[in-house]
């Protein structure tokens, strides 16, 4: 595998026993890839339009895309459906040498890692570092644990009455499409793409308009790992139009999406008035930290204070309401803003960076409205709340102390670098009130205790609780949420289901059988 073979700019030694040296990104990098992917094939939008997508941090165009809508995701449509059809190359491609072309994929991808990360932190803001050692490590892990699925998929042999056998067969479900979100561009696709393709189905991707870069870069990848045409097919455009296209197509057979609960609304609504197409949602959250008086407290600051402005806060897993019990109240806010006043804010692709800039003008002044409702509504601003700079879209970490259940920074998920830090006094008290919000996606416990621990992971009403630790996500486990975080799963043996129809097969013999 080329990305294995010691290369300085991917982050591999040198020499035996020298520590490895960071990677770094590609100076001017040229983006090459701006058109519409179907078939194997880049193509221009059908009404001749394109629109612009931004560097956060610099706050200038990087390119321009090709913008798709409807007929353009028409003609993808019908490209995933005609390879999806009996008799396609895709069709009668071996489970085993599915899962080869998952394996060449993730080869591609390591190769290709830095421009990847590069790529990323031009679209999304994001630190470097953190692209290349997070989001583009999790990617080639997501595809490599699916292509070893490939081929173990499987179904029953049922015994039922009289003369007959029964067994069940699980099948591909037909033309997904998946809309994905800015945050993070590429390991969302990733996380769709690699159990779909697993699976047998064909894929139509509506990349966010904000960051659609990586994921075009994908679509030569597919190609180069020798994917047959119209297996992939990749339509940047806005959700409006090229969205709400493939959620209203007839001829798409499921939707997986990530983004928010409002527009998540939108798209089962479409769903159910259209085909009614499956849909998996990953969704909204305002997830509760819960941190009890015994806990590890270097370990629990560290933990929340990472579970929040990871990603410049903009996360659907951010850890937005930390409960703190009241003895270590007083201690836990003290060291926390110690964390924040830390925290390096700045360029993006400096190796130095915690955190880089907000998405977009919209996200940014968001954050900064919610971070004015905190102060009115009587929350202490321990540190932070400011822009920084006159350019860019950069916010200073914030930490707010004295915050009550009815504020609403402790209801909206602000998706920024804010964290609010509330008090509770016993553990009904704070069940109650980590579950009284719409979102049900994931939650922490910080504690020594084992039997107070598996109490609040059994009471919790969330997708994911993590014990001890924050963002502990891996392919092999189950993400999702409860409530209006969404529905269905991604990652894990779990998502398989997601992507395959149930078939039950029953075979009359002439005489029964023991």
């Amino acid at each position: 595998m080329a990305a294995l073979n010691g290369a300085v700019e991917n982050g591999q030694p040198e020499r035996k026993g020298a520590p490895p040296p960071l990677p770094r990104p590609l100076k001017n990098l040229a983006v090459q890839h701006t058109k519409i992917f179907i078939n194997n094939e880049w193509h221009e939008s059908k009404s001749g339009k394109k629109f612009s997508t931004y560097s956060p941090s610099r706050a200038e165009k990087i390119c321009d895309v090709e913008e798709g809508d409807k007929a353009d995701v028409d003609k993808a449509v019908e490209a995933a459906k005609t390879a999806f059809q009996r008799g396609s190359a895709w069709r009668q491609m071996d489970a085993t040498s599915r899962g080869r072309l998952l394996h060449k994929l993730a080869d591609l991808i390591e190769r290709d890692r830095v421009v990847l990360a590069t790529l990323e932190t031009m679209d999304t803001g994001k630190p470097f570092l953190q692209a290349f050692f997070i989001d583009l490590e999790g990617c080639i892990k997501t595809l490599r644990y699916y292509a070893g699925w490939a081929d173990k998929i499987q179904g029953k042999t049922i015994p039922v009455d009289e003369n007959f056998v029964c067994f069940t067969r699980h099948e591909p479900v037909g033309v997904c499409g998946a809309i994905t979100p800015w945050n993070f561009p590429l390991l969302m696709l990733i996380w769709k793409m690699a159990p779909a393709l697993c699976c047998g189905n064909t894929l139509v991707v509506k990349p966010a308009e904000q960051t659609p870069l990586t994921s075009l870069y994908i679509g030569s990848l597919v190609k180069e790992a020798g994917f047959p045409p119209g297996v992939v097919n990749i339509v940047p455009g806005y959700g409006p139009t090229a969205g709400a296209a493939i959620s209203n197509h007839p001829n798409v057979d499921k939707i997986a999406f990530t983004g928010s609960t409002e527009v998540g609304k939108l798209i089962k609504e479409a769903a159910s008035k259209s085909n009614l197409k499956r849909v998996t949602l990953e969704l909204g959250g305002k997830n509760p930290c819960i941190v009890c008086a015994d806990a590890d407290l270097d370990l629990a600051v560290d933990c929340a204070h990472q579970g929040v402005f990871f990603n410049q806060g903009q996360c659907c897993t951010a850890a937005s309401r930390v409960f703190v019990e009241e003895p270590i109240y007083p201690e836990f806010v003290k060291r926390s803003v110690e964390y924040a006043k830390k925290r390096l804010v700045g360029d993006p692709f400096d190796a130095k960076t915690d955190q880089g800039p907000q998405i977009d003008q919209k996200q940014f002044n968001k954050i900064l409205e919610l971070i004015e409702s905190g102060k009115k509504e009587g929350a202490k601003l321990e540190c932070g709340g400011l822009a920084m700079g006159d350019r860019g879209l950069f916010i200073k970490p914030t930490v707010f102390s004295e915050v009550t259940d009815n504020m609403r920074i402790a209801k909206e998920e602000i998706f920024g670098p804010v964290q609010p830090i509330l008090k509770f006094k016993n553990l009904e008290e704070v069940i109650q009130r980590a579950n009284n919000t719409e979102y049900g996606l994931t939650a922490a416990v910080f504690t020594k205790n084992l039997d107070r621990a598996l109490t609040l992971a059994s009471a919790l009403q969330s997708g994911t609780v993590w014990v001890n630790c924050y963002t502990a996500l891996y392919a092999q486990a189950p993400f999702g949420g409860f409530k209006m975080s969404g529905n269905g799963r991604e990652l894990g043996e779990y998502a398989l289901a997601e992507y395959t129809e149930v078939k039950t097969v029953t075979i009359k013999l002439s005489q029964k059988t023991h």
